[in-house]
């Protein structure tokens, strides 16, 4: 399994926190207009120069609305030319035309994503809580495919719509997308742990996502949900399937797996703030006066996030959790303790002792020096 120590698989940037969306699980909690203390457009160009020095990490571009920001070509661009995998997830508002995906697409965007929490108008437009976001999510979809542009839809399980999955997915098929991405909730920003499915409904999802995944002509992956991968290791395992087997599934597990909140990931907020995960608000320092690249190899927040064995309660004993390792977001979301085992996780680990870490020193105290709760929480963004 790659190790994660010295660079990431995914950087993620908050361009802005402006949208004109409202959603009712907003993790940024997005507010009309930009912050005017965000990152300008020469430190946003340096902070990508700074990731290429990680290697060829996946940069992604999000929000809030990205589209919100007039410099957000110029940015991509940059992005592109220094080499970085670049994708952009825009909100479905009346920003995104098919002169902005023309845009994204002569820059060298690499892939577009739209997000998609309903089968149809009433249910994704409730979520979204702007009336036809659902018209404008398909007319992106539609150009992007015309173009030739490869495309994303993002999901967020909740339960609103966790009836509705097998719907959302045919949409997802019939679009043309290369990936179903598939988020499950983390109570922050205006999300509520009322709007989460309890850990045995999480392991129902799983189940359809994997039974999905043997024939889908799309990759599926979650965000949020680790312990996916500990259940298709589980099932591929009983099924005796073979490493090589042709479908999405082993291949999506295999480029993703170790990968969590502060390692193989890391979130930069529209001010600079360097956090584990955008779900994660807890800062390990700011570009604007550390190294993106010290912080992230260095810190003792990100050190201790990479260590599986620093886990607490059963996420610890696992004999998967340096495969998964739980949702470090969610336990702190629901805990207040970033290493505390994920409570969406029905698992057991084994008690024959493979699980087990009798030698093994008691894991750390969460470090404390600089490593706060953001005190601002400004409106968030709809991802």
């Amino acid at each position: 399994m790659k190790s994660f120590d010295e660079a990431p698989f995914l950087v993620i940037w908050e361009l802005t926190q402006a949208c004109d969306l409202a959603c009712v699980h907003c993790r940024a909690c997005a507010i009309a207009d930009r912050n005017p203390f965000e990152l300008s457009t020469e430190e946003g160009f340096r902070l990508l120069e700074t990731v290429r020095e990680f290697g060829d990490p996946l940069m992604v571009f999000t929000g809030g609305d990205p589209l919100k920001r007039p410099d957000v070509f110029p940015l991509l661009e940059k992005s592109v030319q220094l080499g970085l995998r670049t994708t952009i997830t825009p909100s479905a508002t009346p920003l995104l035309t098919e002169a902005a995906i023309d845009g994204f697409q002569r820059c060298g965007v690499a892939r577009m994503a739209v997000s998609l929490d309903g089968p149809d108008a009433a249910s994704h437009d409730g979520f979204r809580r702007v009336e036809g976001s659902f018209a404008r999510t398909a007319l992106a979809l539609n150009y992007a495919r015309r173009i030739g542009l490869p495309a994303q839809i993002n999901t967020t399980v909740t339960r609103h719509n966790v009836g509705r999955l097998a719907e959302i997915s045919s949409l997802v098929r019939d679009s043309g997308a290369r990936l179903w991405s598939v988020f499950f909730l983390v109570a922050t920003g205006r999300a509520s742990a009322s709007q989460d499915l309890t850990a045995e409904e999480y392991e129902e999802v799983f189940a359809f996502l994997y039974e999905l995944s043997k024939t889908a002509p799309f990759d599926i992956k979650t965000t949020e949900a680790q312990h996916y991968r500990r259940y298709v290791a589980r099932q591929r395992k009983a099924e005796r399937r073979p490493a090589d087997a042709r479908h999405a599934p082993p291949d999506v597990i295999q480029r993703q797996a170790g990968i969590n909140d502060g390692k193989g990931f890391v979130f930069i907020s529209h001010t600079g703030e360097i956090y584990p995960s955008g779900f994660l608000p807890v800062s390990a320092g700011n570009v604007r006066r550390d190294s993106l690249v010290r912080v992230y190899r260095h810190s003792p927040l990100f050190r201790t996030l990479r260590n599986a064995d620093n886990l607490h309660g059963k996420c610890g004993e696992c004999e998967y959790r340096n495969l998964c390792g739980g949702s470090r977001s969610r336990s702190f979301a629901l805990t207040g303790d970033y290493l505390a085992e994920d409570p969406r996780c029905v698992y057991i680990p084994k008690a024959d002792g493979s699980g087990k870490r009798a030698e093994r020193a008691a894991p750390p105290a969460p470090p404390a020096a600089g490593l706060e709760p953001l005190v601002q929480v400004l409106p968030e963004s709809p991802r």
